[in-house]
């Protein structure tokens, strides 16, 4: 009897998977300002599963055009079925292959653009007065409201994932606040006339 040892896991290094600056894992520092770019994770893009569909497709008909040739005529009827809808599904999901979450912090703005499809929404906040929370508790999506506005982010991440997203929004808001102070909400009075 032989005994089988897994090698130890990979050393974790705290600099892989962040931004060039230092201290973001999420954001990425561009022209614009800093960005927060969140995707769907798909395995083929629209162009590759056209591609991918044409072979498919290619092979389908080259199958049954030989069942043809030896008499078995519906199978070319059957094949053109399985192509076309085949097809539909791969066309819906090429439709949402790109969907995305867009966050950009810059010149004391901050926007949120959710791309779903063919559908493009912006809300546009002030920095200085977004409040970032969770929307039902820990592991929800990340909920950034502001001036009677809302926008939640987050769903293209896994769950764990979401509260270090909004520990970083939150960083991200303080440094723009401090580097831009003329911007911050003046204190309320309080409203109790007692």
């Amino acid at each position: 009897m032989s005994a089988a040892t897994a090698p130890r896991t990979w050393s974790v290094n705290p600099a892989e998977g962040r931004g060039t600056d230092a201290g973001w894992r999420f954001a990425r520092a561009s022209a614009d300002g800093l960005q927060w770019v969140l995707k769907r994770n798909c395995s083929f893009s629209p162009g590759q599963l056209f591609g991918t569909y044409l072979a498919l497709c290619s092979v389908s008909l080259v199958i049954a055009l030989g069942f043809t040739w030896q008499g078995a005529t519906p199978v070319l009827a059957f094949a053109a079925v399985e192509m076309l809808l085949v097809g539909a599904a791969l066309l819906i999901y090429a439709h949402h292959a790109a969907d995305q979450e867009c966050i950009l912090l810059a010149g004391g703005e901050l926007s949120v653009e959710h791309r779903r499809g063919a559908v493009t929404q912006t809300t546009l906040f002030r920095a200085a007065w977004v409040r970032v929370e969770p929307r039902h508790g820990e592991g929800s999506l990340v909920q950034l409201s502001a001036d009677g506005q809302q926008a939640c982010v987050g769903r293209y991440l896994r769950a764990e994932m979401r509260t270090p997203l909004a520990r970083e929004l939150r960083a991200a808001l303080r440094a723009e606040l401090d580097a831009n102070p003329v911007a911050a909400p003046a204190p309320t009075p309080n409203s109790d006339p007692k």
